[in-house]
């Protein structure tokens, strides 16, 4: 009875009987492991799903619903960019374009008219370079130095500045339009990239200076004191203590500020006329201008164009905007 027993062959996770073959060692049973889901060890053909409950696959589907209904203009502009005009007029927007051409895009950077001028929006684009890159440094770094003063170095009437700024994040554009413009006749640089410059910098310092002081006030106040008792001055205490930790808030402020003042179009149109316009007045004429046919590839490549700046800068830092933003949230 004991040979028949050792000679019986059973699998260590079946779940049967196991006996050593000695009548001195007792038998022992062995249960079936547990196994994770997806684990090798399963059997072949036996395919776990996951722990997907209805809930989460309505959260998932709608949010899936969202991205196609926030890409989808994008899908449209981009295939309408490469299509021709027969095949604009033959189908519907979204369909793929039976060729594939990239002469829309050659028009609208070189050729394409934005008014009684047909250089296309080369020139625009490089306006709003000059524009923007200048700007927003300005205003950044002022945002700095205004945060740090206000957050750090107190003094009589520091609150009533701060609430001034403040306000002044809140002023519509169209209030501006009359104070700045004879701010800018004074100076001699009304209609000039220069302008533009100087005005973005008034607007927009307000908001950096919100986002830096709202960052510093996190900072432990016995660093500073501490700086302080060991001789550290106001611009010690800046460049060698508080900057090298403002990498977040300065990715924040440089989208935020990259973003309003490409996009701006009330500012352009206002203050600057001629080819010191940036890229949103360009585009908004060349969609407006019509010498025969309305080329609709050409719109859209256009409006690519213009938009690419902004799309590469969200692609590159855009991880870091809402961990800049929290950065400063809670204070301890």
């Amino acid at each position: 009875m004991f040979n028949s027993a050792k000679n019986t062959a059973v699998q260590p996770d079946s779940g049967v009987a196991r006996c050593s073959g000695s009548r001195r060692t007792p038998c022992t049973v062995s249960t079936p492991a547990l196994r994770a889901p997806g684990s090798r060890t399963a059997q072949a053909g036996f395919v776990l799903l996951p722990n997907l409950t209805v809930g989460r696959a309505l959260v998932y589907a709608a949010l899936l619903l969202m991205a196609i209904y926030y890409l989808l203009p994008l899908y449209v502009m981009l295939t309408t960019s490469f299509k021709s005009l027969d095949d604009i007029r033959a189908g519907n927007m979204l369909s793929l374009p039976q060729a594939w051409q990239g002469g829309a895009w050659v028009k609208a950077w070189a050729e394409a008219c934005t008014g009684v001028e047909c250089n296309g929006m080369q020139g625009f684009f490089w306006n709003s370079i000059k524009m923007t890159l200048p700007a927003v440094a300005i205003s950044t770094i002022l945002g700095a130095v205004n945060g740090y003063v206000v957050s750090m170095w107190r003094f009589r009437g520091s609150d009533a500045l701060f609430t001034m700024l403040l306000v002044g994040c809140f002023i519509p554009f169209q209030v501006v339009l009359l104070p700045m413009a004879q701010v800018l006749g004074m100076l001699g640089i009304a209609n000039t990239t220069t302008g533009l410059v100087l005005v973005h910098v008034v607007y927009g310092t307000a908001f950096t200076t919100l986002f830096f002081r709202n960052f510093y006030i996190t900072v432990p106040d016995e660093l500073v004191k501490a700086a302080r008792i060991d001789g550290a001055g106001f611009w010690t205490i800046f460049l060698r203590i508080l900057l090298p930790i403002s990498g977040p808030i300065f990715v924040v402020c440089i989208i935020w500020q990259f973003t309003q003042i490409w996009n701006d179009f009330l500012f352009g149109v206002v203050f600057a006329s001629g080819e010191a316009q940036p890229i949103t007045v360009a585009l908004n004429n060349l969609v407006n201008t019509s010498t025969g046919v309305k080329e609709y590839n050409v719109d859209m490549a256009a409006a690519i164009i213009a938009a690419l700046p902004t799309l590469f800068v969200y692609m590159v830092a855009g991880r870091y905007f809402v961990r800049g933003l929290t950065a400063g949230a809670v204070k301890g």
